[in-house]
């Protein structure tokens, strides 16, 4: 069952990058990145799409539990170093808090 959800994750991680990739403004709302130009557009595509489809890609070609667990340490990175941001920079706002629990759950799912 484990093996299931943590294929899920990958496959919402990539899911995520796509979104990014295909349609970076839609990402605004969300995160509260805007842009000024082409340059922000393609900075949204590579990182948050570029990087989120390779993160989820490859534990599901390569397979194995390190793989899986790499993607869970990405994720309990990215919400420690976003706790420390929200805390440093004052940023309660609910998106932060949903972020911050999607990576913690993610994270935790994935290092089992």
């Amino acid at each position: 069952m484990l093996g299931i959800i943590q294929v899920l994750i990958a496959v919402a991680t990539i899911a995520t990058g796509l979104i990014s990739l295909v349609r970076p403004r839609s990402v605004t709302g969300f995160t509260g990145l805007t842009t000024t130009g082409p340059r922000g557009i393609t900075e949204i595509r590579a990182v948050l799409g570029g990087v989120f489809v390779a993160l989820g890609v490859v534990p599901l070609v390569l397979g194995g539990a390190v793989t899986y667990q790499m993607l869970g340490i990405t994720y309990l990175t990215v919400g420690a170093v976003r706790l420390i941001s929200m805390i440093v920079d004052r940023s309660w706002v609910s998106s932060n808090w949903i972020s911050l629990g999607i990576e913690a759950v993610f994270g935790l799912l994935l290092i089992l």
